[in-house]
């Protein structure tokens, strides 16, 4: 059998040449009972291939009532036996299967190999029933029909999402068909509007309508209830100060709003805090790193946010473990007496060890603006 694909249908099976494999078996004497087979009025048998007799206890084959000397039962093309005893048939001629397949058999459009048995002819190509293929999707295409895009083989629902990618519109997840206005989100897909109606009240939805779920904690999509705004408003749901959608989980409040704990962030790096600390600024929420770094205190060292005491010195701002000297890093704290040199702290040991002129000059540098 073989099926022709329209370009918009499904596979239609018609008759094709007989293509059969049989076993062969093989009599070492006569036997006036073998199916199929007509004996002369003397009881003589004959080859099918070359009218000879069979001599007595001479070796038979037997295939569907016809009989062949050994010798002649080969291949119609290589004139070999077949392999295992099977063989193809086409127009009354045997051969065997590699024979056939070079003769007869029309080669698969995707995977190159011969098709034996059901062929789909689609696209101007052969192939086999599983080898054809939506392009898009990989979905079998021989018993569902294709439609032929931009000569590509496309299942009904990815032609229309194609089409609908070319327009830059939304595809119904339940009719398939292009959604014109504003679609409706449910359930993680795109629809229709009018395909659902209010859980509460029974109004036809609009793309406002709101998704709630219907046991909060559980992750099942289909749990999830749809509602129109007005029902939506009176089940006292917080709104995300983000998003402006319903939540139905966790939810963050701060700044005087309700947030989802993923649309809570901060708005220099827009991290979510995900339940860490944060701090607030004239109406806004900043991670500790961005507000020390926008209002607060870095370390002149480590670059870091000083978190615990700040020391203060040479108009910047130091870890106290990383308060040193600059010349031989001994540790400073408050009560240890360092010299300026080049805006970094030096201490008094090392400041004495340096040349007498360059104390004197940097002495003077000092004294000049207390002028």
């Amino acid at each position: 059998m073989s099926s022709d694909v329209t370009d918009e249908g499904v596979a239609i099976p018609h008759t094709t040449p007989t293509e059969r494999a049989t076993t062969v078996t093989i009599s070492s004497q006569f036997s006036p009972q073998m199916p199929g087979v007509t004996m002369s009025p003397l009881g003589a048998m004959f080859c099918s291939r070359c009218n000879e007799e069979f001599e007595p206890h001479e070796k038979i084959v037997n295939s569907n009532g016809e009989l062949w000397h050994p010798q002649c039962f080969v291949c119609a093309q290589c004139f070999r036996p077949f392999p295992e005893g099977i063989f193809y048939e086409f127009e009354g001629r045997k051969y065997c299967e590699h024979d056939f397949q070079v003769l007869f058999a029309p080669c698969c459009g995707r995977c190159g190999e011969f098709v034996i048995g059901r062929v789909i002819k689609a696209m101007n190509a052969n192939w086999h029933a599983k080898c054809f293929r939506c392009d898009m999707c990989d979905k079998e295409l021989a018993d569902l029909g294709f439609i032929r895009h931009q000569n590509r083989a496309l299942c009904h629902e990815c032609n229309t999402k194609a089409k609908a990618a070319g327009t830059g519109r939304y595809v119904c997840h339940k009719c398939h068909g292009l959604v014109d206005g504003k679609p409706l989100r449910f359930r993680g897909e795109v629809y229709h509007p009018y395909h659902f109606n209010c859980t509460a009240c029974g109004t036809e939805l609009d793309s406002n309508a709101r998704e709630v779920r219907n046991r909060p904690g559980y992750s099942a999509n289909d749990l999830n209830e749809l509602y129109c705004l007005r029902c939506h408003d009176k089940m006292g749901i917080p709104i995300c100060g983000a998003c402006r959608r319903p939540i139905e989980e966790r939810v963050v409040t701060a700044l005087g709003k309700h947030w989802h704990v993923e649309h809570f962030v901060c708005a220099k790096c827009e991290k979510p805090f995900l339940g860490h600390r944060h701090y607030e600024k004239k109406g806004l929420a900043y991670c500790e790193t961005h507000y020390h770094q926008l209002f607060g205190n870095l370390c002149f060292v480590c670059n870091q946010v000083i978190g615990g005491d700040v020391f203060t010195a040479l108009n910047k701002a130091w870890c106290v473990h990383h308060f040193a000297c600059s010349v031989c890093d001994q540790k400073m704290n408050q009560k240890t007496k360092f010299f300026e040199v080049d805006l970094k702290p030096v201490c008094k040991r090392c400041y004495e060890h340096f040349p007498s002129e360059l104390r004197r000059r940097l002495r003077k540098a000092h004294e000049l603006p207390a002028k």
